[in-house]
C-alpha cells in the first residue's frame, strides 16, 4: 500500500509503482505537471481546464490522482469504445499499480443493455420474421444466458445496424413500468445499482449530458452523486451537451411508435383493431411528410421551407394523425404497460412537435431540420448551451477537470470556457513531450489555388503525389468534405502503386487494420478519420490535411449561431469560428506523431495559411516542427528516415548476434 507521503509525480516516476509494474512505461515530466495539477483541483475542489499534448499520457495523470484522492469520482470520456478501454484495460493497471482497494464500475446509456423482458417479446414479434433478424435472435438469447452484464458490446456477430437491436436492448419507456421483484434480473437497474456503490464510475459523454439535461428539467438523474467529474476528451463536450439540452424528433422515433403500438395491441388490446390502423396511417403520414421534402438528403433552417404548401399540409395531417394516436393510446393504456409505455411516448412525441413548430421568438433555441434517403428529422439545438451547463456545474458542488489534448487556440482557454460557461477556473497548458522538432516537419505547398476554384483539390492532390512517391504510401488524406474525398479518389486512380483505401469501402476499424497491415497505403478519409485514431509506427509518415476545417456557414446551427452574435455587437469568426477550426485541425495534425519514434510530414494544402492573417492562429496552435515550402526537403526528409531504419536494423542485429 503507497504511503499518504508519496506524491504523485513520485508514483509515476522512473523508481515508482506504475514504471515498477508496467516494464515498457516511460515516465514523462509532463504528464507529472498534469497529474499534480489535477491531485490539486480533486483536494481543494476547484475546476481545472488543462490541455495536455499528444503522448503527455493523460489517462494515467487523471487515473492516478482520481484513485489515490480516495473520492467518489465519476469519469467521463468521448465514446464508448474509449470507455471501455478506460474500465477493461486502463483502470485495473492503475489500481494494480497502486494496491488500490477503490471499487470501479463501467456505467452506459440504457439502449447499451439487454432487456430480458423485451427480448422474450421480441422472440415472438411478427417484424423479426426474416432469416437475418431471426439468426441474429438466436445468437443474442443465447448470449443472454449467460452475460453477467448484458452489455450488447459482448455480442460479436450481430452488426451494430441490426433490426433486432431496436426490439431487445433496455427502453426507458417500457422497462422503467417493471414491477420491483423484477429489477434485481434487469441489467440496466443492476449496473445503476453498482455504480452507486463505487469509488470510480466511468461514464461517456452522453451518458453524462443527459444526466445533466435530466436534472436540469427536474426529471431526476441517471449517475450517482460525485465529489468529483473528470471529463477526458472534453473538447467534444459542447456539441454533445447541445444535442442534450435541446430536443428532436425523428421520423425514427415514430416509426418506432407505430411499430411498438401494433406490437403491444396484437398482445394486450387484440380486440382493438382500430388501434392497429391508426398507427399504420401515423406511419403513411410520416413517410409522406417526408415526401414533401427535396429528394436529395439535407440540412437547413426550419424557416427556409416552413411556409411551403406541401409541407405546411403534411405536418398539418401528420401532427393530427399523431394526436388522435395519441388519445386513443390514453384510453387504453391501463390495459398493460406496453400500451401505456406507447401512449407516454405518443405525448412526449406530440409536445416535442408543437414546440417545435412554435414560434421562434425566444431565439434561444435554433430550429432546423435534416433529411435523409428516407427518413427526416427536427431539431430544437440552443444557440449555447453555456448557461445550462454552468447551472448544472453549480448545481453539484464538486471538482471539475476538464482536459484533451486540443482545448487551447494559440495557448488560450477562453474559447473553450465561453461555450461552457466557465468563468473561474485554474489553467494548465502541457506540451507534448515528442520531439516535434526533429522527427516532424510541416511542407506548405505553394502554387495552389484559393480553396473555393474548381480545381483546387486536383491541384492538391498533384502537389502530393511526390511526398506519397517519397514516403512509399504510408499516407492519410484527409478531408473536409465527402466531395472532396471522391474527387481526390477518382484523380488518384492508376496514379500510383499503392493500395488505397477509401473512407466507406469498410467499417472503419477494418479499414484502420488494413491500412496498418498493408504498410504501405494511402488512406482517404473525412471527418470520424481525424480524432480518435491511433495508428503508430511505420505504417503512417505522411498526413495531408486538403483545407483549413472551417465549418460551413450553410449549416444551419452555425449560421443561426453566427447571425446571433452579429446582432450582439461581437465577431463571430474571430470569437467562434476561426477558434472551432483552429481546434478541429489540431486534432487532424494529431494523428502524425503517436509515439517516441515515430516520424513524419504534415502537408497543409490550403495556402490561406500563409495568404491570410489569421493563418498565424493555426501555425501557433500546432506542435513546434521544422516549416519547408521545398520539396527537396522532404525528400530529404524520407531518405534520412530510410537511413536511421536501416541503421536500426543493423543495430538490432548486431544485438541478436
Amino acid at each position: 500500500m503507497l504511503e499518504p507521503m508519496d506524491s504523485i509525480s513520485d508514483i509515476l516516476g522512473y523508481d515508482g509503482p506504475v514504471a515498477q509494474l508496467l516494464p515498457n512505461f516511460a515516465p514523462r515530466i509532463e504528464q507529472q505537471h498534469l497529474a499534480e495539477a489535477i491531485f490539486k483541483a480533486l483536494e481543494s475542489h476547484s475546476v481545472l481546464v488543462g490541455e495536455a499534448g499528444t503522448g503527455t499520457g493523460k489517462t494515467f495523470a487523471y487515473l492516478v490522482p482520481a484513485m489515490f484522492s480516495g473520492q467518489r469520482i465519476i469519469i467521463s470520456t468521448g465514446t464508448r469504445h474509449l470507455q471501455d478501454q478506460l474500465f477493461y484495460t486502463d483502470l485495473p493497471m492503475v489500481k494494480k499499480a497502486l494496491n488500490s482497494g477503490a471499487t470501479v464500475s463501467l456505467l452506459k446509456g440504457r439502449s447499451n443493455y439487454l432487456c430480458k423482458h423485451r427480448l422474450a417479446r421480441a422472440l415472438r414479434h411478427p417484424a423479426l420474421n426474416t432469416a437475418d433478424n431471426a439468426a441474429h435472435l438466436r445468437i443474442v438469447n443465447d448470449w443472454a444466458r449467460t452475460t453477467e452484464t448484458g452489455d450488447v458490446a459482448e455480442v460479436m456477430h450481430v452488426p451494430e445496424d441490426s433490426m433486432v437491436w431496436g426490439f431487445i436492448t433496455s427502453n426507458d419507456d417500457f422497462c422503467s413500468e417493471h414491477e420491483f421483484d423484477d429489477l434485481e434480473d434487469c441489467f440496466i437497474h443492476r449496473a445503476r445499482k453498482k455504480a452507486q456503490e463505487s469509488d470510480i464510475v466511468v461514464v461517456n459523454h452522453h451518458l453524462l449530458c443527459a444526466d445533466l439535461a435530466l436534472k436540469e428539467e427536474g426529471f431526476g438523474e441517471l449517475l450517482p452523486s460525485a465529489n468529483a467529474f473528470i471529463i477526458d476528451e472534453a473538447h467534444q463536450l459542447p456539441d454533445i451537451a447541445a444535442q442534450f439540452f435541446g430536443r428532436k424528433l425523428s421520423s425514427r422515433q415514430l416509426l418506432d411508435l407505430s411499430r411498438d403500438t401494433v406490437g403491444e395491441q396484437l398482445h394486450e388490446a387484440p380486440d382493438m383493431a382500430e388501434l392497429r390502423d391508426m398507427a399504420s396511417q401515423l406511419e403513411t403520414g410520416v413517410r409522406h411528410f417526408r415526401l414533401a421534402f427535396d429528394i436529395e438528403p439535407t440540412r437547413d433552417a426550419w424557416a427556409s421551407i416552413a411556409s411551403r404548401p406541401a409541407i405546411d399540409r403534411e405536418l398539418e395531417r401528420m401532427t393530427l394523425l399523431l394526436g388522435s394516436l395519441r388519445d386513443t393510446l390514453e384510453s387504453v393504456a391501463s390495459r398493460g404497460k406496453g400500451l401505456e409505455s406507447c401512449y407516454r411516448r405518443a405525448a412526449q412525441h406530440a409536445e416535442s412537435l408543437a414546440r417545435f413548430t412554435e414560434n421562434e421568438a425566444n431565439k434561444e433555441y435554433v430550429h432546423w431540420f435534416e433529411t435523409y434517403r428516407s427518413g427526416f428529422s427536427l431539431n430544437m439545438t440552443p444557440m449555447t448551451v453555456a448557461r445550462p451547463f454552468q447551472r448544472a456545474m453549480e448545481a453539484m458542488p464538486a471538482s471539475w477537470v476538464f482536459t484533451s489534448a486540443t482545448l487551447a487556440v494559440g495557448g488560450d482557454f477562453s474559447h473553450f470556457k465561453t461555450n461552457l460557461g466557465i468563468e473561474s477556473a485554474d489553467e494548465l497548458l502541457v506540451d507534448s513531450p515528442f520531439d516535434y522538432r526533429h522527427n516532424a516537419m510541416l511542407y506548405l505547398p505553394e502554387g495552389l489555388p484559393e480553396p473555393q476554384h474548381p480545381s483546387f483539390t486536383n491541384s492538391a492532390m498533384q502537389a502530393v503525389l511526390p511526398i506519397i512517391e517519397a514516403s512509399q504510401g504510408r499516407t492519410f488524406l484527409l478531408f473536409t468534405s465527402y466531395r472532396a474525398l471522391n474527387e481526390a479518389g477518382r484523380f488518384l486512380e492508376d496514379k500510383f502503386d499503392y493500395p488505397i483505401l477509401m473512407q466507406g469501402q469498410m467499417p472503419k476499424r477494418e479499414l484502420l487494420e488494413e491500412f496498418q497491415s498493408l504498410g504501405n497505403a494511402v488512406l482517404l478519409g473525412t471527418s470520424s478519420f481525424w480524432e480518435g485514431v491511433d495508428v503508430r509506427g511505420e505504417a503512417l509518415s505522411v498526413v495531408v490535411i486538403d483545407k483549413l476545417p472551417f465549418g460551413s456557414p450553410g449549416d444551419p446551427v452555425m449560421g443561426a449561431r453566427i447571425d446571433h452574435m452579429k446582432q450582439a455587437g461581437g465577431n463571430p469568426f474571430f470569437e467562434y469560428q476561426l477558434p472551432q477550426a483552429a481546434i478541429a485541425l489540431k486534432q487532424g495534425v494529431g494523428r502524425l506523431i503517436r509515439d517516441v519514434t515515430d516520424r513524419g510530414v504534415l502537408v497543409l494544402c490550403d495556402p490561406r495559411i500563409r495568404t491570410k492573417h489569421y493563418g498565424e492562429v493555426f501555425i501557433n496552435s500546432l506542435p513546434p516542427m521544422p516549416i519547408s515550402r521545398d520539396l527537396y526537403e522532404i525528400e530529404h526528409f524520407f531518405k534520412r528516415e530510410r537511413e536511421l531504419c536501416g541503421d536500426e536494423a543493423l543495430e538490432n542485429e548486431a544485438a541478436l548476434k
